[in-house]
């Protein structure tokens, strides 16, 4: 027998033809092909209308193409239904004429992931992202090799950005939505001034819409704030949007919480009213900078929690946008060379899922509005009626006792069915106040009512949004009258209407409607619930009463199944899209277009997915193996259901009463204690990786830096002529070397060296092999920043070898290269020494050494061009899983370098993980002795270098690293290359692996770890 939950229904289907052609306000109809559309309301695909509800996901920040459907699961589970996805140019074509789609540089893998999870994608390729990485994605030979301004029309910037866009352009066109992939839109460029950027946008999108390449989605650009970028005139996109950042991204109190942005709708009626209301980028975190005054990204999460985002979000949906994507709903790691210098090896963004891929109280919030939108068309046509403090005729806040409003409203209604969606939140967003007040509605039927009728007041508890809702249609033809509850989900399972109910248990919570069929269960006799058809006609109230918790059925019958839990329940249902089971579909997975079916589960810690085959329910997911040995489960399904697996395992259910559709079960979590390596115990093998310093030292092989001119347009300070930028060699990541000899006649005493870096740098300096003192960029979470320096070192006599050659040795941290931000050119960073002098005599040659190859040539084409430095065990090998250590001397990293000296050391050791199939194991490393010891540590782990501690700056100690780059069934190997930076000071590492989480389930991960 087939099964049917949500399929294509009177009502809904009645609903979206409504809203397709409807009676509402003028519509303006933008075609780019059959299948894919948009008007002045939503986004229109295949036919179908959608809120665009979309969350921020770097690959690059995940280098495990096989844990990407992870997050996409769990960004699907949250109600999402796309995603926006930066391409790093700069790790694509890392050389002039290379483009590497390999690995995890993929697209073809995250289509076919995205796709198989159901997801659309909005595509950001740049050239230019920002994104907090260095250069702003931009390779780092552009930086160097073009002479001209970056992001420009010039022949030579435009001959560098042309064969990548060709090649996006290839990686994609098969995978737009008309060719039965997830691509919906490609956005130009990032955050631009038009008059200055319009030219060359002219140029990117007319390469895109040259028919030879195949490209028909739309070309978006997300404006930074309310500046008209890119609307009309010259480089105009199809699709405007504009990026919002409400509690801006540096807290320097983190109790100020700022008020919202009033002006949203205003600005989208006069700026771009013909096309959907869209924001490429609304806050959900912020980046974190380097410093021990840093935020810290828990502390960004608690700024961006779930008060924020329900007030600023729904805020968001008040203003009738359509079409939001939340930067970043994961935010990931910026291992290697990936960050610029304003930020550290942490991308976590304070997101709603932690770097470790664990789910946060924000994730629960954004499951509650996306299960919402998901389950209400109504929602997506819209218009926008007038709010309490203006316009509004159709309703008003009625204040429980204060003389003044406390509260404000919203309404949008779609004028083809009469929903009205009364958005309402604190008059003074910031207030923590408790507020309560009754709401005057309009209905559909032109019914003027003061809800609630039983209830006292609608509450709201401090920093809370809620929308109330008037005529809202669910399932197939059922309609409430006005809900004062909030609603999860609403939809047809089996043909039953189904609408779920949820509320703060302090609080009261009412809902009318019109109940039908034949009841087989009713609430009756129960302490905090009220029903009574008194006060209007044909309509039955529902009252909870404050107090209330768990879930409870207030009305199942053969044609309705009303529920309510109170918020804390609610937030461990899930509603699982059932895939049709039209195989040859591929939007078999899109909601309304590929399935209208669902069921809802609650219990587990995360639901991925929801098969039905014949009577059986095949739900796969994920348990907390800490909490519990067994976990209740709630399945609420066709009645037709007769048995349920749950990951491939037999679970037993029970009825809660003859013929309901409400099943009750229990999961065995096989609750698991799990020990990790002690690291402290392992052998660690040391090596001296600074030979460089040693007056022996054969540096012919380097190259010979001995330019005179260059395109980096920032000029040399002094010195002799010669210009010492890492990028004009090309080496511009991590760890550059620089080595300057010069014949010594005994009357030299000093040297004067001016050395850029970027933010937070380091650099330390040596005579020979005499160390002369190191000299340290700052930052301070982004303020006091140092990324230059300018210092004269001492030349100790004893240390010259007069008549003879001399070596000055500059070892040098490059944090990054500077984003094009203000100034398009701040790209091309003057990373190296931009002044050298001695205070008698020239130096004869100067040699430079990054890592092997440059962006050229080099070695590591797995991890990519970003990896490595140019450090000596890193030049050597000496990092990477499988090298030999057996000859080198045992030493702890605990004791840190030999006798105190300022220098570089290379620790090495190895340990197994040997953990159980079928766990999800989030692990970090972390450094937890305190911080301010001057030591920067480069960590790799099985040749990735996933972590940069700046142990004098901080602020990050903790640095996750997940399976697939740790092999959880094998043998893994830890280097950590440390840094000394002054001679006789206490550094003393206490590096620990621990757990952050064990979830039976997950997803199977491959290793890919060359040695």
């Amino acid at each position: 027998m087939k099964l049917i939950s949500l399929t294509v229904l009177p009502l809904w289907a009645w609903i979206l033809s409504l809203t397709l052609q409807g009676t509402s306000g003028q519509s303006s109809l933008k075609t780019f092909s059959p299948d894919l559309q948009f008007d002045n309301y939503t986004l229109i695909l295949k036919g179908q209308r959608i809120f665009l509800h979309s969350g921020e996901f770097h690959t690059f920040r995940l280098p495990i193409p096989s844990l990407w459907p992870d997050i996409l699961d769990k960004f699907k589970a949250a109600g999402f239904n796309a995603i926006s996805v930066y391409v790093h140019m700069g790790l694509v074509n890392p050389s002039p004429g290379v483009m590497d789609f390999d690995g995890y540089r993929s697209l073809s893998a995250l289509y076919e992931a995205a796709r198989l999870a159901g997801l659309w994608i909005v595509l950001r390729p740049g050239p230019y992202i920002n994104g907090e990485t260095t250069a702003g994605g931009l390779p780092h030979w552009v930086t160097s090799q073009v002479k001209s301004e970056l992001r420009t029309t010039a022949a030579d910037w435009n001959a560098a950005w042309t064969p990548y866009i060709q090649a996006i352009i290839g990686q994609t066109n098969q995978s737009q939505i008309s060719n039965g992939g997830p691509v919906i839109a490609i956005q130009i460029d990032n955050e631009y001034d038009q008059e200055e950027g319009g030219p060359y946008f002219a140029e990117i999108e007319a390469l895109y819409r040259d028919p030879s390449s195949g490209i028909e989605v739309p070309l978006t650009h997300n404006d930074p704030g309310m500046l008209d970028a890119f609307i009309n005139g010259t480089g105009a996109v199809d699709l405007y949007g504009m990026d919002a950042y409400p509690q801006g991204l540096v807290a320097s109190n983190l109790s100020i919480w700022n008020p919202i942005e009033m002006g949203y709708h205003t600005y989208h009626e006069e700026a771009n009213p013909s096309q959907p209301w869209y924001s490429p980028e609304f806050q959900s975190g912020a980046f974190d900078g380097w410093g021990p005054d840093a935020t810290g990204y828990e502390d960004w999460r608690a700024v961006t929690d779930a008060d924020f985002v329900s007030v600023f979000y729904l805020h968001t949906w008040a203003s009738n946008a359509k079409l939001v994507n939340y930067y970043m709903l994961y935010g990931g790691t910026s291992w290697g060379a990936l960050p610029y210098p304003g930020v550290y090896t942490s991308y976590d963004y304070g997101a709603a899922i932690t770097e470790a891929r664990t789910l946060t109280r924000k994730y629960t919030e954004l499951k509650l509005q996306g299960i919402f939108l998901r389950s209400s068309p109504e929602f997506y046509k819209t218009d926008w009626i007038g709010t309490s403090s203006g316009n509004l005729t159709e309703g008003a806040i009625i204040p429980s006792s204060l003389p003044t409003s406390p509260a404000f409203v919203t309404l949008l209604r779609n004028l083809d069915t009469g929903a009205g969606f009364w958005i309402v939140r604190q008059n003074d967003s910031t207030s923590l106040a408790s507020s309560s007040f009754k709401l005057n509605v309009t209905t559909a039927g032109n019914q003027k009512l003061t809800i609630p009728i039983v209830a006292s007041s609608i509450n709201l508890d401090g920093r809370e949004s809620k929308v109330i809702a008037t005529d809202y249609a669910f399932g197939s033809r059922s309609r409430t009258l006005y809900s004062t509850a909030l609603i999860f989900f609403s939809g047809s399972i089996d043909g039953i209407d189904v609408l779920f109910l949820y509320g703060d248990s302090d609080q009261e919570h009412e809902v009318a409607l019109n109940l039908t069929g034949s009841a087989n269960r009713t609430v009756q006799d129960h302490t905090h619930v009220q029903i009574t058809s008194d006060g209007i006609p044909s309509t039955t109230i529902i009252t909870v009463k404050s107090g209330f918790q768990g879930f409870i059925p207030l009305y199942e019958s053969d044609t309705q199944l009303i529920l309510f839990a109170d918020k804390d329940t609610v937030s461990d249902f899930w509603a699982p899209t059932v895939a049709s089971d039209n195989l040859t579909d591929p939007f078999a997975k899109y909601w309304s277009i590929g399935t209208n079916e669902t069921v809802l589960v609650g219990g587990p810690y995360l639901v991925r997915s929801a098969v039905i085959s014949g009577t059986e329910l095949a739900l796969k997911g994920d348990l907390n193996a800490t909490n519990t040995e067994h976990m209740p489960l709630t399945v609420i399904a066709s009645s037709t259901i007769k048995s349920l697996t749950w990951n491939g395992e037999n679970v037993s259910l029970e009825l809660t009463t003859n013929e309901s559709m409400i099943r009750t079960g229990k999961l065995s979590s096989t609750k698991i204690s799990i020990q990790v390596p002690d690291l402290e115990a392992l052998e660690w093998k040391f090596n001296n990786s600074l030979p460089e310093v040693h007056t022996n030292f054969d540096d012919s092989n380097w190259a010979i830096a001995n330019h005179t001119t260059t395109n980096i347009p920032f000029p040399m300070y002094y010195g002799d002529g010669r210009i010492l930028y890492g990028c004009d060699y090309g080496f511009c990541e991590n760890v550059v070397l620089w080595r300057g000899h010069f014949n010594a006649s005994g009357s030299e005493k000093s040297v004067n060296l001016s050395i850029n870096g970027g933010a937070a740098f380091a650099a330390s300096v040596w005579l020979n092999d005499r160390f002369l003192n190191t000299s340290f960029g700052n930052s301070t979470n982004n303020a006091n920043v140092i990324e230059e320096t300018d210092e004269i070192f001492d030349l100790p006599t004893d240390a010259l070898l007069t008549g003879q050659d001399n070596v000055i040795t500059v070892v040098q941290d490059n944090m990054g290269i500077n984003e094009a931000k203000p100034i398009n050119d701040d790209a091309k960073s003057p990373r190296g020494i931009r002044g050298f002098q001695l205070n008698t005599g020239n130096f004869t040659e100067w040699r430079v050494q990054g890592k092997v190859g440059g962006y050229v040539n080099y070695r590591d084409k797995v991890r990519g061009v970003l990896n490595e430095g140019g450090l000596f065990g890193e030049r050597h090998g000496w990092h990477l899983p499988g090298f030999d250590t057996s000859s080198w001397a045992s030493r702890k990293l605990s004791t840190g370098n030999p006798s105190s000296e300022a220098g570089i050391g290379f620790f090495v050791a190895s340990f197994n993980l040997s953990m159980p199939q079928g766990y999800d194991i989030p692990m970090s490393f972390t450094f937890s002795e305190p911080l301010g010891q001057p030591y920067r540590a480069y960590m790799f782990i099985n040749g990735w270098m996933m972590g940069k501690r700046v142990a004098n700056l901080g602020p990050q100690s903790k640095f996750p690293v997940h399976e697939g780059i740790l092999d959880y069934h094998g043998k893994n190997t830890v280097a950590v290359a440390l840094w000394s930076m002054t001679p006789n000071a206490t550094v003393a590492l206490q590096l620990q692996l621990v757990i952050d989480g064990i979830f039976k389930g997950g997803v199977n991960v491959a290793v890919n770890n060359p040695s």
